[in-house]
């Protein structure tokens, strides 16, 4: 029994709230103490991660011009990118742990995505 349970169509319904807590978030839990890239780095990507759902072929997506491979392999960069940057920005308290948590749901994500037999058709 395979643990992978996480569809196309579940991952497109968790990439708008995605996005749009991380372009809030950083404000509402004050972001930026131990350095102001912590706030801008998630509000840049939550704009990004916006455009890229917007952008990729899955139901939800509302010009479907990019493959959803695409689309997960710049969600595994955004995720390894988000649980290395504490280190490299030197985040520390609630900024690295922001950082942490949501690099690791990212790439967890990622790693219970079920593969699907055929491509999406319109």
């Amino acid at each position: 029994m395979s643990v992978k349970f996480v569809t196309r169509r579940i991952h497109a319904y968790l990439d708008y709230p995605v996005a749009f807590a991380l372009i809030a978030l950083p404000f509402v839990l004050g972001l930026g103490e131990s350095n102001p890239m912590a706030l801008y780095l998630s509000v840049v990507t939550g704009i990004a991660a916006l455009v890229l759902t917007i952008l990729t072929d899955h139901h939800l997506g509302l010009i479907r011009v990019l493959p959803y491979s695409l689309h997960m392999a710049v969600d595994l960069v955004v995720g390894l990118t988000f649980l290395a940057a504490p280190f490299i920005f030197g985040f520390t308290g609630l900024d690295a742990a922001f950082y942490w948590l949501n690099g690791a749901a990212v790439v967890m994500v990622i790693s219970l995505h079920k593969p699907e037999d055929a491509p999406m058709t319109a």
